[in-house]
């Protein structure tokens, strides 16, 4: 296995490119940049040309609300599912991927809009079964490859383009996280002037474990609700699952989303100030104190006694997120939760800049 050291060196070379513009876009336009026939999937360290972020049909979000003075910049969840023998990697313009990443706009990253104008690029994605399947390093080589790729050339297009110096928050969920973490451990390591400007990362839905702090050590666990510069993350389950979670790790770092402790301590629903009930189309409707919430360090995950049979992850996910797993539900269960935490980040990032 090749040294730490050599990948991040090698990954570090994907991101010398500046501006929005690729130097292949007509390809890239495409979505067949990459071609299966080279029976060799992406990964890692690997030469990867990037979608052409100059193209605006490229981003999912670009700016909305767009009068704050802190954006919040999202990566979606998987929203695309291979059919039997596909390659695993989804075309730019795979009608799928952009109808989910619109749906989970909706319902996701809007918990964040009080936050700040909302940021999102449409990027290339694994499919989660291809993913799922592989070796924890493999998966983590895979993440890097293509959906890394894009996402370092779109954030470079936005902090050309858009960010204009402000502060930012970083968002994502499942696959979205795993490729956000990605960004932070790389991409903003080697440009610690862009990292200081982030408020925080919630990185929701991945597993969080103390290697990764210990890999990366400019990344901080976030410790309560107010600290800045920090990762929120939790990865939910009911206390009963009919199976193995792949996210289950008990060397997960997590936050408690209604308490914001790090200990075992069990939160009330009614502490909480309320979830969502997502419908097929994208609505939603608020429901007060939907979940109660407790750390379990057994098995790395954030435990909630909702009825698993509403808020696990769909059947046809159902071979990799057994019943139980939540993971589906991970921002709707704590939808007003994680929005009244970003405001307080929010406001304590201006209340330390203006002492």
């Amino acid at each position: 296995m090749k040294k730490i050291s050599f990948l991040f060196f090698a990954v570090a070379a994907l991101f010398t490119q500046t501006g929005c513009v690729s130097q292949n876009a007509a390809e890239n336009s495409r979505g067949r940049v990459i071609w299966a026939e080279d029976l060799r999937y992406p990964r890692y360290g690997d030469n990867i040309e990037p979608v052409d972020y100059g193209n605006p049909d490229n981003w999912l979000a670009a700016g909305v609300g767009g009068h704050s003075d802190v954006d919040v910049f999202f990566l979606y969840p998987t929203s695309w599912r291979a059919a039997y023998g596909e390659y695993p990697i989804a075309g730019i313009n795979n009608t799928d991927m952009r109808h989910w990443a619109n749906y989970y706009l909706k319902t996701r990253a809007s918990a964040f809009e009080t936050a700040g104008n909302i940021y999102a690029p449409f990027y290339r994605q694994l499919d989660a079964s291809f993913v799922v399947a592989q070796q924890p390093v493999d998966g983590i080589g895979y993440f890097g490859g293509v959906p890394l790729t894009d996402v370092a050339a779109a954030f470079d297009c936005y902090l050309e383009h858009y960010n204009k110096g402000k502060p930012f928050i970083l968002v994502g969920h499942s696959q979205g996280s795993f490729v956000m973490a990605a960004l932070i451990a790389l991409y903003l390591r080697d440009r610690p002037d862009v990292y200081e400007r982030m408020i925080a990362a919630y990185l929701i839905g991945m597993p969080m474990p103390e290697t990764i702090y210990e890999l990366f050590p400019h990344m901080k666990p976030a410790q309560n609700a107010d600290d800045l510069g920090v990762i929120i993350s939790y990865n939910t389950n009911s206390p009963v699952v009919d199976g193995k979670d792949p996210f289950s790790y008990p060397s997960n770092v997590l936050i408690n989303p209604i308490s914001w402790v790090i200990d075992e301590s069990y939160a009330l629903k009614e502490a909480s100030k309320g979830g969502i009930i997502v419908n097929d189309d994208g609505s939603f409707v608020r429901t007060p104190n939907l979940a109660d919430a407790k750390i379990d360090r057994s098995t790395g995950t954030l435990v909630t006694n909702v009825d698993r049979e509403q808020f696990s992850s769909g059947a046809a996910s159902r071979g990799y997120f057994p019943l139980g797993v939540l993971h589906e539900n991970d921002i709707p269960l704590y939808y007003y939760d994680l929005r009244a935490n970003a405001e307080n980040r929010v406001k304590n990032w201006f209340a330390a800049k203006s002492n």
